[in-house]
């Protein structure tokens, strides 16, 4: 008995082994495609830097000079007002989810149906805004920066019921209690004190659900379009940032091919402050917890 133990035990640790060699290896695969990658992005965009690109327009086709203001402020445009949309609707859903869903069977099916969403290709979102939501690009026979917003705030939205589903669940029961118990009606509980003390974890989810949506391309290419000049207008095509880069980057022009190298150094260091402050807020939460 005492030989087959020790042969097991090799066995077990010969196998941790190779695992965590393979894993090892996998993940400096994947670390060094990573790096390669962010730097090719940081050093030909840091080189196309320049004051002109916040302050002019994307030029026509052939010209020298020109900027990506008229994308920078449509992004801007298009991303803040997909996230007010889902937002409310994200929070109130994570919270049904969280404090009123008394059936098991179904909060376990929305969380089912949300986690398909989370993981949906974000191009399907795009094709769902153009072809079945009314009022919006195919009946209307006209691309605009409001279903480009639409099909982004369903990207958006999955994340943040998510976040806020798993934040309120994380509020010791012991609060809760403690506020009932003194009479207080459960809408108020809710909101003055379960919404306090997931805050930070909400907001993380809203901050994340941003960073993800800001590169997004596909989904813009079916509903907001692009456009060459200013345009604050929702309901018009608009400019943004992930449809210039992509057609700038597959111009012949070498001044396209320069600003799609700086859009796309821009979405990069827009994601990552963004994930840092998310990172930040979800690190202060869990010590606040603890």
């Amino acid at each position: 008995m005492a030989a087959v133990a020790q042969r097991l035990f090799w066995r077990r640790n010969l196998t941790n082994k190779l695992a965590l060699l393979l894993s090892g290896f996998a993940a400096l695969i994947g670390l060094a495609f990573l790096v390669w990658i962010c730097w090719t992005t940081l050093s030909k965009g840091v080189t196309a830097l320049s004051p002109m690109l916040f302050t002019q327009m994307t030029p026509p086709p052939g010209e020298e000079g020109g900027g990506l203001l008229n994308a920078i402020a449509g992004s801007m445009m298009i991303c803040v007002l997909a996230v007010l949309i889902a937002t409310p609707i994200g929070i109130a859903a994570g919270t049904f989810l969280a404090e009123y869903a008394k059936l098991r069977w179904v909060a376990e099916s929305i969380r089912f149906l949300n986690d398909i969403l989370l993981s949906a290709p974000s191009i399907v979102m795009g094709l769902f805004v153009y072809t079945f939501v009314l009022h919006f690009v195919k009946p209307q026979e006209q691309f605009s920066g409001l279903s480009g917003a639409v099909a982004l705030a369903l990207i958006v939205l999955p994340v943040i019921v998510r976040t806020t589903d798993e934040m309120l669940r994380l509020v010791p029961a012991q609060m809760r209690e403690a506020a009932l118990s003194l009479g207080i009606p459960q809408w108020k509980v809710t909101t003055q004190v379960l919404y306090r003390a997931a805050m930070s974890g909400i907001l993380t989810g809203i901050l994340l659900g941003l960073a993800r949506i800001s590169g997004e391309t596909a989904p813009l290419l079916f509903t907001a379009f692009n456009n060459q000049y200013w345009n604050a207008n929702l309901a018009k095509p608009m400019a943004n940032l992930p449809v210039t880069v992509y057609q700038f980057a597959m111009s012949p022009f070498d001044r396209w091919n320069q600003l799609a190298w700086a859009g796309a150094f821009l979405i990069t260091m827009f994601v990552l402050l963004t994930s840092l402050l998310a990172r930040f807020l979800l690190l202060r939460n869990k010590i606040s917890h603890d």
